[in-house]
């Protein structure tokens, strides 16, 4: 079945995959929807089974996330990330640079943090990642959070 046709889909906006090889980095970012403003979900890293196992969980928890914004009233959309690796042996700072350019590079549509599998303390990177965008222990960055209406 084709990631179009897959239930999981559901129309997202974004489907990005990201391939760093010098960090070993192999990670997906789905954004289901920025209509209520910039995606906000956390970032997971997990031994997957298959790239599609992968791509299905970050499909299904970005569709999630833009539920849980908006049932919040909270101005941001649905988004998620996922790290293909095993969280005990191949979390590096490399790899989470790479990552970090990797959410730059979306100009401030997504915004992350830590998830399941994901702790960057200890790596050197704390608060560097991804010009600020990378927030430890939170989702999206707190003073971002604003009612939906809300002036920015």
């Amino acid at each position: 079945m084709s990631v179009f046709q897959s239930p999981a889909f559901d129309n997202h906006e974004h489907l990005h995959f990201i391939c760093h090889a010098a960090s070993g980095l192999r990670a997906i970012i789905a954004i289901h929807s920025t209509a209520l403003g910039p995606a906000a979900g956390g970032c997971r890293m997990y031994p997957y089974a298959s790239d599609e196992a992968a791509i299905l969980d970050a499909l299904r928890l970005s569709k999630g996330m833009s539920y849980k914004c908006a049932l919040a009233n909270i101005a941001m959309g649905g988004g998620k990330s996922v790290i293909i690796g095993d969280p005990a042996t191949d979390k590096t700072e490399a790899l989470f640079r790479a990552f970090g350019r990797a959410v730059d590079a979306l100009g401030g549509s997504y915004h992350t943090g830590e998830d399941v599998g994901v702790g960057v303390r200890g790596k050197g990177v704390e608060g560097d990642v991804g010009r600020g965008k990378w927030n430890v222990g939170c989702g999206c960055r707190v003073n971002q959070f604003r009612k939906v209406g809300e002036a920015v």
